[in-house]
């Protein structure tokens, strides 16, 4: 266990990759509101689309990090692994323009990275265990 939180420890990456996949989901919830108000809505969300999928795959980065060479669970890597799934579900609903499912699938999003940051930052979080 002692090597499972020091590979969490020597990789503070991995928070700091789901909080920014977190903050850049609020921010589509923003742009998305934008759009109905702002001619530039449109360009801020599809901007911040490829922002997301790029945090999204940043967290699949860390999460390999952490379980490779840092001697961490792959539990971090599937999570990981399966929000990027959903976030190209949720490129590929935005492009068809399908908001009955795009917009209910990004409020599960944010919500399930929410939680992934709160128990990371939770005290005593065995978050790569």
């Amino acid at each position: 266990m002692t090597t499972v939180r020091t590979a969490e420890r020597r990789f503070p990456f991995l928070r700091v990759a789901i909080a920014t996949q977190t903050l850049t989901l609020f921010l589509q919830a923003v742009s998305a509101g934008l759009l109905l108000v702002s001619p530039y809505g449109a360009v801020m969300h599809d901007i911040g689309s490829r922002v997301m999928y790029g945090a999204a795959m940043l967290y699949v980065l860390a999460a390999a990090l952490v379980w490779k060479p840092g001697g961490g669970s792959p539990r971090h890597l599937w999570y990981a692994s399966g929000f990027l799934a959903l976030a190209s579900v949720q490129v590929v609903l935005g492009i068809l323009h399908v908001p009955a499912a795009h917009v209910p699938l990004g409020v599960l999003m944010f919500g399930l990275s929410l939680l992934a940051l709160a128990l990371s930052l939770k005290p005593g979080a065995r978050t790569a265990d």
